[in-house]
């Protein structure tokens, strides 16, 4: 089920506050109230909104102070703060910005650019705190949506899942900046091959997991493709004498060397069929 997402308006002027709230929650959105910046910290204190709306001329804490203390906090410095204006005071729009606001709205302001505005910087905010860090693919969250979306419409899809074969063995021979390069290039092979197939999501779990999912005619070509590809790409990873040879070689437990092919991709493909 999709959570309604709560914004926090933080603003001196009631009759704005009284608008600002009327216009988010005919827009979806949960709305609380903070009439002035030491209200908006300790509404902070008790529960986290998704999003800040945040006046920059209040009596007391003004927006700037509020929005430092915001920053300055582990618990808060992540959220997303929209800062509000007067029409042009275009100084005070560039120290938000450079103190860390993510967008600012000149007042009076229009009713669908705020909730474009506030929708957009939701969804990008949603998109950086999923993503893995190491390839920028949306992670375990944004696959979880995803699934559920389709699921939830009835829709017939394919769902593949990619592993690799031998990885450990190739992160211990040649060390973990090398072991990340291979995880990029892999998640650039997947991106050009998934992301070009209609209506398809490609996601990374952790480590050597990746998940795509596409229509269900697209599944096993788009495997054969990308495992046949990654077959060719691999060994340009490999020192040119392991690639002559065809292995690596590491000692295990007991101190007896082992031999190691090249890393490989296995996929393995279902296709849900709704209906």
């Amino acid at each position: 089920m999709h959570e309604t997402e709560t914004i926090l308006v933080v603003d001196d002027d009631q009759h704005l506050r009284t608008i600002l709230k009327h216009v988010l929650e005919q827009g979806g959105f949960q709305v609380v109230l903070a009439p002035d910046g030491r209200q908006a910290l300790a509404c902070l204190q008790r529960e986290l909104p998704d999003l800040v709306l945040l006046d920059v001329m209040m009596p007391g804490l003004d927006g700037f102070d509020v929005l430092r203390e915001l920053r300055g906090r582990f618990r808060t410095h992540h959220l997303p703060v929209i800062m509000l204006t007067a029409k042009g005071e275009t100084p005070h729009k560039v120290r938000g910005l450079a103190q860390g606001a993510n967008d600012y709205l000149s007042k009076p302001f229009v009713p669908d650019e705020l909730v474009l505005r506030v929708r957009n910087l939701l969804q990008l905010s949603r998109s950086q705190r999923d993503a893995n860090p190491l390839t920028g693919l949306p992670g375990n969250r944004a696959i979880a949506r995803e699934l559920n979306r389709r699921l939830e419409a009835g829709q017939a899809f394919g769902f593949l899942y990619f592993d690799l074969d031998h990885f450990k063995a190739y992160n211990d021979h040649y060390g973990y900046v090398k072991g990340d390069a291979v995880l990029t290039m892999l998640a650039d092979l997947l991106a050009g091959e998934v992301l070009a197939c209609e209506d398809a999501f490609l996601g990374h779990v952790g480590g050597d997991d990746f998940i795509a999912v596409t229509l269900p005619q697209d599944a096993d070509g788009l495997a054969d493709r990308i495992v046949a590809e990654f077959d060719q790409r691999i060994l340009g990873q490999y020192e040119p004498q392991d690639r002559r040879r065809g292995y690596i070689e590491l000692p295990d437990r007991t101190g007896r060397l082992r031999r190691f092919p090249p890393v490989s991709l296995t996929v393995a493909v279902v296709v849900e069929q709704q209906g």
